[in-house]
């Protein structure tokens, strides 16, 4: 009887440790020459019913939602229960100087009203992975707030950064990786132009990417037009051979396929290394 019972808890164990081996980023990772995806619906917070069709969306989509919106907290805990991820989407200054709400981050603010403003919006967004930029065309080029926002990030426990790029000249994604802080930049916004044949076309143009360069993210929002292309266009990304993945996947995916472009290059040069021992 006793060994019935320790032979049942052994499966058990056994079951909830191979569950969460799947939804491991690492167990995303493997497979590289698949190509692979990532979509942030970003503006979340803000209405309820597209939002709660967002997140009930059969796909891994990462969701980022405006600090102290109305709907955050209970639309990110809903998202963290469908194993989705969820991102904060920090308002920053634009050159047009557009109203940014509660949350946003200026030019001429202190650095402690800077991070005291990066924390407040953690605290208003349950189950953070992550940050992205809302707007910040203006913000995004000033590499002394990028450093101040960077050093925070790395401070908090394995949060990564992705630079929206509302401007060309933004320095972001090359700040966070001077602090060391794991991030990608966006590829494809999706409903920039917000008309289907519009979002459709960008959507060609984010796999295009990610078949050339092994992994694309793009940026969405909650707009009837949008989740009506995605509700059609996901179910058939098997099909077409491409991986949906959380962000922090795909942010991980990105490094290996950058060591392994580098390691056989390292190889080579270790060879040729000692090639050049063994003559001397």
């Amino acid at each position: 009887m006793i060994a019935r019972w320790i032979v049942c808890l052994m499966t058990i164990v056994l079951a909830c440790q191979a569950q969460a081996e799947n939804r491991s980023p690492l167990n995303h990772a493997a497979n590289l020459d698949r190509p692979a995806i990532s979509i942030i619906i970003d503006d979340m917070g803000e209405r309820y019913a597209l939002g709660l069709h967002a997140v009930k969306m059969p796909a891994r989509l990462t969701y980022s939602f405006l600090p102290h919106s109305p709907y955050a907290r209970r639309l990110a805990t809903l998202a963290h229960e469908l194993d989705k991820e969820v991102m904060l989407h920090i308002p920053m200054e634009t050159q047009d100087r557009r109203y940014l709400g509660r949350g946003g981050l200026r030019p001429g603010m202190s650095q402690r009203d800077f991070i005291i403003s990066i924390l407040n919006g953690l605290g208003s967004v349950p189950y953070v992975r992550g940050i992205n930029n809302h707007m910040g065309s203006l913000l995004t080029q000033d590499p002394t707030a990028m450093g101040w926002l960077m050093e925070e990030i790395a401070r908090q426990d394995n949060l990564y950064f992705v630079d929206s790029r509302t401007t060309r000249y933004t320095v972001a994604h090359q700040v966070a990786n001077e602090y060391q802080v794991p991030g990608f930049s966006r590829n494809v916004f999706l409903d920039h132009v917000l008309e289907p044949r519009a979002i459709a076309r960008e959507f060609r143009r984010l796999l295009t990417i990610a078949r050339k360069e092994g992994v694309a993210l793009a940026i969405g929002h909650p707009h009837p037009e949008t989740l009506a292309f995605l509700d059609s266009a996901l179910p058939l990304l098997e099909e077409r051979g491409i991986m949906l993945l959380p962000v922090s996947a795909l942010i991980e995916r990105a490094e290996l396929l950058k060591s392994r472009q580098i390691t056989p290059l390292l190889a080579r040069r270790s060879l040729a290394s000692r090639e050049a021992k063994t003559e001397n």
